[in-house]
C-alpha cells in the first residue's frame, strides 16, 4: 500500500491510500485538491473513509461521492452523502480488511482505521499531542489514547493535521529531560524546513515522546502537579491536566 499525502487549507492532510485492491480517499475536507490530484494520476477512488464530521474533514466528501459515484464510510449520518454508517471491528471493501476503532473524545462518534500497519486517526492522536475535547470527556479521549498506544510500535501514525512542531514544543516544555523529544525537534525542524510532512510518526515513537502517552511517567507527574497542585498525580489526572494546559498553551 502507498500513503499519499494532498495538503489542504493551513494545516489539513487529506491521504489517499493507493493499493491492488483500490484507491481509498481518507477525510477529504475539500474537493479540488483532490479532484487535481486524482486527474493528474488518471485514477478513480474506491470508496471514502471518514474519521468524523468536522467541515475540514468532510466538506469534499459529498462532491466526490456523487461525481465518482462511490460509498462513504464513517460513524453515522453526521458524515454527508454517508452510504455506510460502521463500528469497531472488520471492513472489507473490495479485497481489502481493514480495522475500525471506536476512538471517542475529540468527538463522541470519532472513528479510526488500521490498514497494512498503518493507523489514520484524524483528530485523536497528533505527532507528539492529542486532539481537543469538543464532544467528549478527558476519560474518553484518555482511554481512546491508551487503545492507540496498544497497537504494535511499528504502526505508522498518519493523523489528520501538521501539528508537529508545535506539539513538540509543549512536549519538551512538560518532558524537559526527554532526549527523543530533542532529537525529534531537530528532525521535524529540518523536514519542515524542507517543506517535507513531518509524519508518518510511529506508534513507538509516539509512546517515548508523546505526553499524552505518558501521563504514568515521573516527568510528566511533577510537571501536571506544578500547573496544577490539585492533580492526583494518576495517569487520568495527569492527562486532564495536561490537556487543560495545553489549551492554555
Amino acid at each position: 500500500m502507498s500513503v499519499h499525502f494532498i495538503p489542504a487549507f493551513a494545516d489539513n492532510y487529506i491521504y489517499v491510500l493507493e493499493s491492488r485492491a483500490g484507491i481509498w480517499v481518507v477525510d477529504p475536507g475539500t474537493a479540488d485538491p483532490v479532484f487535481s490530484w486524482l486527474e493528474q494520476r488518471q485514477m478513480k477512488p474506491t470508496a471514502i473513509l471518514c474519521t468524523h464530521h468536522h467541515p475540514d474533514h468532510t466538506g469534499g466528501v459529498a462532491a466526490l461521492a456523487r461525481h465518482f459515484a462511490i460509498p462513504v464510510y464513517g460513524a453515522n449520518d453526521r458524515i454527508p452523502a454517508l452510504t455506510h454508517p460502521i463500528h469497531a471491528g472488520k471492513l472489507t471493501i473490495a479485497s481489502a480488511e481493514l480495522s475500525v476503532l471506536e476512538v471517542p473524545g475529540h468527538t463522541r462518534d470519532h472513528l479510526a482505521y488500521v490498514w497494512n500497519q498503518s493507523l489514520f486517526c484524524g483528530d485523536t492522536l497528533f505527532a507528539a499531542g492529542c486532539g481537543r475535547l469538543f464532544e467528549g470527556t478527558p476519560e474518553m479521549l484518555f482511554q481512546s489514547l491508551q487503545q492507540l498506544a496498544a497497537l504494535p510500535a511499528a504502526t505508522r501514525v498518519y493523523c489528520a493535521h501538521e501539528y508537529t512542531q508545535n506539539n513538540l514544543r509543549f512536549a519538551a516544555l512538560v518532558d524537559p529531560e526527554n532526549p527523543v523529544i530533542q532529537q525529534r525537534q531537530i528532525l521535524v525542524r529540518q523536514q519542515r524546513d524542507a517543506g517535507e510532512p513531518s509524519l508518518p510518526s510511529s506508534i513507538g515513537l509516539e509512546c517515548a515522546s508523546n505526553p499524552f502517552l505518558r501521563c504514568h511517567a515521573p516527568a510528566l507527574i511533577a510537571s501536571a502537579r506544578q500547573f496544577d497542585p490539585d492533580c492526583d498525580g494518576r495517569p487520568l489526572s495527569v492527562f486532564t491536566t495536561l490537556r487543560r494546559w495545553k489549551d492554555q498553551f
